[in-house]
């Protein structure tokens, strides 16, 4: 696990390279307060990540509102927002506050912000440009003091180009940009995150808890993790339920782990950008040495070669 002088960031699991990389930038734009964009695929951890950004700045004691913009009803946006007066629509009998002033000095959380209509990224954007916000039927203006946390699995440039997101919008909330790595690239993080899910899992349900046995947790390795951190705490779950206080093996696996093996593929998923191959089997050299502390024979054992293997490449590449 990464170690930090934040205990916020505690509950974020994991002690690959590509994560820790993740939360160091994390916890000093905590502290910096600025509006911060996560990116990640669904299932990455984005809320928590969120939870730990706020739990570890300044308005850690303040108010901290999740939102969903795809959840949100397209015709009560505005109102779930920033609020409306008595008499703003039918059914509106009494003023009510919104998101934003509900989180006056805290932290809202905007999750899969791509999904926020186009007529409503007008009026957020002078909200995050200078707190600023007006109430559904009100013709004061009222500040509040919020700060934004926005997520998104979707690559919003490429809305941006469509006309779908405002890309003055865009840069006001991406002050920093933190992208969550997929699970197929932190896989060494899986026995750690399948061991914390189980023993969650018969705490829950008051069982004794199960484990995963090595044929199993290589498995667990391969898989590709189209729903990544998320999907592993369901599979842990479905065990957990199923075969509670057993060793669970290969074969207790469900049929989706095991056929994606029958698929032919490493569980790698080509960028649709490509890769330049001679400089990935290089870091791949260079990450075998340094978990084997230089140990050459283990490097090769790492990378699946023989060790006379394993020196032609070093020599190809003069390491």
């Amino acid at each position: 696990m990464f170690s930090s002088n934040s205990t916020a960031f505690s509950s974020i699991i994991g002690h690959s390279p590509a994560l820790e990389s993740v939360i160091r930038t994390a916890q000093i734009a905590a502290a910096a307060d600025v509006h911060i964009l996560i990116e990640g695929e669904t299932g990455t951890g984005k809320e928590l990540m969120a939870e730990a950004l706020q739990q570890s700045s300044k308005r850690a004691d303040k108010p901290f509102v999740i939102i969903n913009c795809a959840a949100m009803p397209a015709d009560l946006v505005e109102s779930l927002f920033f609020g409306y007066e008595k008499g703003a629509f039918t059914g509106a009998d009494q003023r009510r506050d919104g998101y934003v002033q509900k989180a006056q000095g805290g932290t809202i959380f905007l999750d899969e912000i791509g999904e926020l209509p186009l007529s409503l990224q007008a009026k957020l954007l002078r909200f995050v440009e200078n707190g600023e916000c007006q109430r559904v039927g009100s013709h004061e203006r009222e500040i509040a003091d919020v700060r934004i946390i926005a997520a998104t699995h979707q690559n919003l440039l490429r809305l941006i180009d469509e006309g779908k997101f405002r890309e003055d919008l865009f840069y006001r909330l991406s002050v920093v940009t933190l992208r969550l790595p997929d699970l197929k690239q932190r896989r060494r993080d899986i026995p750690e995150l399948a061991s914390l899910f189980l023993k969650n899992a018969a705490e829950r349900n008051n069982t004794a808890m199960c484990t995963f046995a090595p044929d199993a947790l290589n498995q667990l390795k391969h898989y590709a993790w189209p729903g990544n951190v998320r999907e592993l705490k369901n599979i842990c779950e479905h065990v957990s339920a199923l075969m509670p206080g057993e060793v669970i093996h290969r074969d207790n696996l469900p049929l989706e782990i095991l056929e994606d093996e029958k698929s032919g593929t490493s569980g790698y998923i080509l960028p649709e950008h490509g890769i330049d191959m001679e400089s990935l089997e290089i870091d791949l050299i260079h990450q075998a040495l340094n978990i084997a502390k230089g140990n050459k024979s283990k490097a090769a054992r790492l990378l699946g070669l023989s060790r006379d293997a394993f020196l032609y490449r070093l020599k190809k590449h003069n390491l």
